[in-house]
Parts: C-alpha cells; structure tokens; sequence
C-alpha cells in the first residue's frame, strides 16, 4: 500500500530543553599562602572550561535530537528534509520504471495547512474531472407494454454522467480514478477538465466488486493548454479521520459541471447492506466514511477531501436513497489505494465491432451468494453448458467449471464476463482462471484459449 503525507513541510522546530547554565558556587578560599589573583585565574579557568563543556553539550545535544528526530520522521513516514523527500521521490520513480509499473503516490499538501471552503475547492478543482457515459442499449418497444408480444426490442442510445479524480500519468496516458458503475457497459467515455475541454478516454481497469475503476486518456490528445491547468490530487489518510472533522464533496452533481458541498464526517468504518443482482439483501463487508456532505447523481467517482486538500475519500452516490437526507457514503482512500494501484498498471481495453467480438463458447450463470453460503459453490460464473467444437471446449472447460477471472481480470457475475469480451476481438488469446472439481473439490486452475467468432458458437446466453 502506498505512503500517504499529511503535510509537505518540515517538523516544527524542536527547541533545546532548558538547562541550568547558571555556575555553581564551589565555596572554596583562597589556599593559605597563595595570592588571590592566581585563585581568580583559576576560578576564571574553571569558569571558561564549564562554559566550553556546555557548549559542547549544547551542540551535541542538539545534533543528537536532529538525528532522533529524523528517525521518527523516518519510522513514522513523515517528511524530513525536502532533499530526503527528493530523493525518496527518485528512488521510488527508479523502482517503478525497473518494474514497468506506475505507483499511487500523493502529490505535496497545500502548505498553507487547514483552508476555507473556498481556497479547497480552488486547490482540488484541477484534479476533478467529468465523465460522460455513452452506450446503446434494448429497452422495451411501446407496443409490446400493451400485450403485442413479438415485437423486437428497440436500440436506444444512452447517456449517463459521473466524476473522476486525476492520479497521475505514465509515459503515455493520464490516469484518472472513478466509480466502476460510473463506466460500466460504456460504448464511448468523455472526459472534461477544469477548462471545459473534453477528451476520448479508454478503460483500464475496473473491479465491480469495490465499484472502482481506472480509465485513461491518451497524452498525445491532450492540448498543452489543458495540461498547464490540471494537476494529480494530493492524497490523505482516511484512516486518521474523526468524526465531526469537516469535509468538502466535489463532482459533476446531476451533469451541470462541477460543484462544490460542505459537511462533516458522520461516521467513519461504516457498513451498509445492498442488494445482490436477483434482489436479495446482502451485507457488505466493506466499509465507508459517512458525510452529511451532499453526494448526488453525478457525483459518483468525484472526491471527498478534508480541510487540507486532501482527498480521503472517493465519492458514490451509488450508495444514496432519496428516502433520507443528509447520508453520503465514500469509499475510503486507503482502501481504494491499493486497488486503483492494480487496475492503473492493467492493459488499457479499447470497444470492438460487435461483429468482430470474440466469444467463448459456453452458457452461464452468475453464482448467487445465497448459494455460495449454502452448497460452497465459489463464487463467480457458473459454467451450465460448453460447446461441442468450441474455443472453451477445446481448452478443457467442463459444465460445473466456475470462472472467477477472465484475462487478469476478476469476474463475479455474467455481466462483467460480457462486458470484458466486448474489448476482444475473436482470434485473441485469453487466459481464465477457473474453479473445477477434481476429486470432490474445487481447485484453481488456469487455462488459456484462443477465442471464437461470433458465428463458431451456437449459444449467445454469455459467451
């Protein structure tokens, strides 16, 4: 998990403890005999030599706390100097280009410590983007709502809005983070920065299971202009919040552009009960910074940041009810930290023709949790029937195999399978991890399989 700063300025000074520099009285006379000017030389040379000691202590002392000081600094993962914080910041970036990965680091806190309202939204607004959500779906034909049955489902484009926070950029995208439900089943996604310039994005990541996700823009579109205007959020510690601590929402609310709310945290590690795809209650075992702060449609993927600047929270409107008021939830940045990490360093998905999408030849069904919990059957896609000749067939899939990734990918439902293979076109090679029965247990394994055309599978039902 990343490292997250609070603050990019140096610890306070740390003052030197008091001393008694004052010289004690050794009460000693003059020795019979002995003229009392070689006594006053004597006493100005103890004098001189107690002083000199205490300077030596003073300037021992003083680099021995410097140098306690730092390994707290060290230890606790603040900041010391900012040559140290440099070079930190090289070797990290070195690591990461050995590795041909990007990491979520924080960009440097505002220096001028706790803001206004006004002065946060001024702070975080280059960072917030807005998203728009284009795809075409079935909905239902007018006439079949009056009992003309037969009538063919009628195409629809569709248009929904959300929010994103800038995380940085590798050699060739900026990466922004969001909701997963904000992209999902997305045909085209748009982006607008602060400047009202908007640009193509592709799909890096998702995980649906957290409702996180990662998409990208490419930097060769990106003008100039708009890249002097824009900055990566400065990133906070959730897990130091307290409740009743003040916190801004920012998000395209509603799709009118970008917006600034106001509130406090209500609750910190708060869990929430959701509902499953087949209706059914489930209680999440996530958790979520409650705010009073409002979070509208719209909002969704935009940030909740403290009085810093810093963003500590991940906005989902998602999480919402219009039956009650004054009830935002956000997914905590710690959590979502090592998650964006992943999804930021996956291959980025770009839509192909459906009539070049490739398909696995297999009939699904999602594993509902009620039967994971009853029967231990793993959860993610049931396999209930493979196709003679095809790609799943040919790479060892059976009926009772469970898909639970799909290309690196984490699948937990038919959906997510489908959407994934709108990004692959037939001929490609794919990997699944697959949970597969042997000897009266599930065990993973991991095949790989070269995906069919549309007209090599005789079922349509997922793949």
């Amino acid at each position: 998990m990343s490292e997250y700063y609070t603050n990019n300025s140096q610890n306070p000074y740390m003052g030197n403890q008091d001393r008694n520099t004052n010289m004690e009285n050794s009460g000693l006379h003059t020795p019979s005999g002995q003229p009392g000017r070689k006594n006053t030389g004597r006493k100005a040379a103890r004098v001189a030599k107690k002083i000199g000691a205490i300077t030596l202590s003073a300037v021992l002392f003083g680099g021995v706390a410097a140098g306690t000081f730092q390994g707290v600094n060290y230890l606790t993962g603040y900041p010391a100097e900012q040559t140290q914080e440099t070079e930190s910041s090289q070797s990290a970036s070195a690591a990461g280009s050995q590795a041909g990965s990007q990491v979520l680091t924080a960009a440097a806190s505002s220096d001028s410590g706790a803001m206004t309202v006004a002065d946060v939204a001024d702070y975080v607004m280059p960072s917030i983007v807005s998203i728009t959500n284009r795809s075409v779906q079935e909905v239902e034909n007018y006439f079949s709502m009056f009992g003309y049955y037969g009538v063919q489902p009628q195409e629809q484009e569709m248009e929904s809005v959300g929010s994103g926070i800038i995380i940085g950029q590798n050699d060739s995208e900026l990466l922004i983070a969001t909701n997963n439900h904000v992209v999902e089943d997305a045909d085209s996604l748009t982006v607008s920065f602060i400047d009202n310039e908007a640009y193509e994005a592709n799909l890096k990541g998702t995980d649906a299971e957290n409702d996180l996700a990662v998409i990208a823009v490419p930097l060769t579109s990106i003008s100039a202009d708009t890249m002097s205007k824009i900055k990566p959020a400065t990133l906070g510690d959730s897990d130091s919040l307290r409740v009743g601590e003040q916190v801004v929402a920012i998000g395209n609310a509603l799709g009118y552009g970008q917006s600034v709310t106001t509130g406090i945290v209500s609750a910190t590690n708060r869990t929430l009960t959701e509902t499953s795809s087949n209706g059914t209650p489930v209680q999440s075992s996530a958790t979520y910074i409650q705010t009073d702060a409002a979070i509208n449609p719209g909002n969704s993927g935009g940030a909740l940041v403290n009085m810093k600047g810093e963003v500590i929270g991940i906005n989902s409107a998602k999480l919402a009810s219009t039956e009650v008021e004054g009830m935002g939830y956000a997914i905590p940045i710690t959590r979502a930290s090592s998650i964006i990490n992943t999804l930021m360093n996956e291959s980025t998905l770009t839509k192909v023709a459906e009539n070049e999408r490739g398909t696995l030849g297999v009939t699904v069904t999602t594993v509902p949790a009620s039967v994971t919990e009853a029967y231990g059957i793993p959860t993610g896609i049931y396999v209930s029937e493979v196709t003679a000749g095809s790609a799943a067939e040919t790479a060892g899939l059976r009926r009772g195999d469970v898909i639970t990734a799909f290309d690196g990918r984490s699948v937990t439902d038919v959906s997510q399978l489908q959407e994934l293979l709108s990004y692959y076109k037939a001929g490609q090679s794919v990997t699944l991890t697959v949970q597969s029965i042997e000897n009266n247990a599930y065990t993973e394994k991991t095949v790989t399989l070269t995906l069919d055309g549309q007209s090599d599978s005789s079922t349509q039902a997922a793949a």
